[in-house]
């Protein structure tokens, strides 16, 4: 299954169709409001706001997996996102990212690019990014700053224009 099968709810609770994004360069990101890496939501503003024009998406999927760190409802979390980061990226229902409730989205993410530990995903704000035929090209660690991957998203954006 390819992420363009799948289906997944925005923070208001509404289906979207990932294939809704086709043609655009992704990068989707597990997150969490109360984590020492919350400030990258920041970066990930900064990289949305200087690509969107170019095709560049970033998709937030809040999760509650890791020690607890993103606990609010999905309302909580997004007025949490624009207040104090200014965030403009669409923004998704919390999932889970392993296990047995685990997201089809982080199945087949995970599928394409497992990690250096294997396929499991570590910890808040772990990074796949996504070229315009939906194809994971990269998953970055937790640790990788949004400023890193500019180098990487410029040339998966100029490959198509």
């Amino acid at each position: 299954m390819g992420i363009y099968d799948i289906t997944v709810k925005d923070a208001k609770g509404n289906d979207v169709n990932m294939s809704d994004y086709r043609g655009k360069v992704l990068l989707i990101v597990n997150t969490a409001t109360r984590c020492d890496l919350t400030p990258q939501y920041a970066g990930l503003e900064k990289l949305y706001e200087k690509y969107k024009d170019r095709g560049f998406e970033v998709l937030d999927f809040p999760c509650n997996q890791f020690a607890n760190q993103a606990p609010e409802s999905a309302d909580e979390i997004v007025d949490f996102c624009r207040t104090n980061y200014g965030v403009t990226f669409r923004q998704f229902e919390k999932i889970d990212v392993n296990g047995e409730n685990e997201s089809p989205l982080y199945t087949a993410l995970k599928a394409k690019r497992g990690g250096v530990l294997g396929n499991n995903i570590k910890w808040n704000f772990t990074k796949f990014l996504v070229n315009r035929e939906g194809e994971v090209v990269e998953r970055f660690a937790s640790s990788t700053a949004p400023e890193k991957l500019e180098k990487k998203l410029t040339e998966i954006l100029g490959a198509n224009e």
